[in-house]
């Protein structure tokens, strides 16, 4: 298996090592002079950010806000019903009467609902349970954990773009392609060619007559990446998701997912150090072919897509 490490800032520097080569990174970009502020300009409110639980009342999409009524946050507000500003990836899936656990922020006069989450118990349950089946099998297999051609898919439950909580096993039935991504990556020959060699996959496919088949994309960042910001992610590239699921959930999940898999991600600060790998699951749930790192051909998946 050939590994390509990446030292890959969330919001800036990185650098890329590929075995016995060194290729041109990228790092910080050259400082950048300020632009000149008046003297007496007004110092901007330092930003509040507090945990949040409550209920979604109603989603208003033309002034992008949500309602909520939210439960009292000790120190700081009592409980009561409030419009927060969100983005467009956490609006598009909001529901009514959904149970949320989020971040409040302050900015002024502003308020924002920042790192929502599904709070319901029934997803909770179903997440914990799944987590903690996938460690235990991880810790069973031991230094085996590494899952190789022909075994099966180890099981997981995860959140998709939706806020949807589904285990793997949705998907028997159907051959998929899996990789791994984060969103924040900046470096356009990691994840986003990752992301665009997907898309390319899905329309290839379909256009060679392929049936049945998906492609799913887990997150390496998922304290990050809620189901919103995967939503807008999506949506700001204009990408197909009738067939495409973005995926994240608790960390402890995709850790071991990542074991199994042979991915490697460690965090380093500010950094993201991590390998990548695409691999093609048949309809019993085996694991058929695999690519390691972003330069992997559209058409080595797309000829096993249409055995399929």
């Amino acid at each position: 298996m050939k590994l390509g490490f990446s030292i890959l800032p969330r919001l800036a520097a990185c650098l890329l090592l590929l075995p016995g080569l060194l290729a041109p990174g990228c790092g910080k970009p050259a400082a950048k002079t300020a632009p000149a502020v008046a003297a007496d300009a007004p110092a901007q409110p330092a930003e509040k950010r507090h945990p949040l639980t409550g209920e979604i009342v109603q989603a208003d999409a033309e002034r992008s806000v949500l309602i909520v009524t939210h439960d009292e946050i000790k120190g700081y507000m009592p409980a009561m019903t409030m419009e927060f500003k969100v983005s467009k990836g956490d609006l598009a899936i909001a529901k009514p009467g959904q149970h949320i656990r989020a971040e409040l922020v302050e900015r002024g006069e502003d308020y924002y609902l920042e790192k929502i989450w599904p709070d319901d118990a029934a997803t909770q349950r179903a997440l914990d349970a799944a987590a903690k089946a996938l460690a235990q099998d991880t810790a069973m297999r031991g230094k085996e954990a590494y899952r190789e051609i022909g075994e099966t898919l180890p099981d997981f439950t995860l959140l998709d773009q939706e806020g949807r909580a589904g285990a793997a096993s949705r998907f028997r039935g159907k051959q998929v392609v899996l990789n791994f991504i984060f969103t924040r990556c900046p470096i356009a020959t990691m994840c986003p060619a990752s992301t665009q060699r997907m898309s390319e996959l899905q329309q290839a496919a379909r256009a060679a007559g392929a049936k049945d088949f998906e492609l799913v994309s887990v997150s390496l960042d998922p304290e990050y990446d809620t189901p919103g910001v995967l939503k807008e992610y999506a949506q700001i590239r204009g990408l197909d998701t009738s067939n495409w699921s973005f995926l994240t959930g608790p960390d402890a999940a995709v850790r071991h997912l990542l074991a199994q898999l042979g991915v490697i991600r460690e965090f380093e600060g500010a950094t993201i150090k991590h390998t990548l790998a695409t691999v093609l699951i048949n309809e019993q749930g085996k694991i058929t072919y695999r690519a390691d790192g972003s330069a992997w051909q559209v058409g080595d998946f797309v000829r096993y897509l249409k055995k399929g």
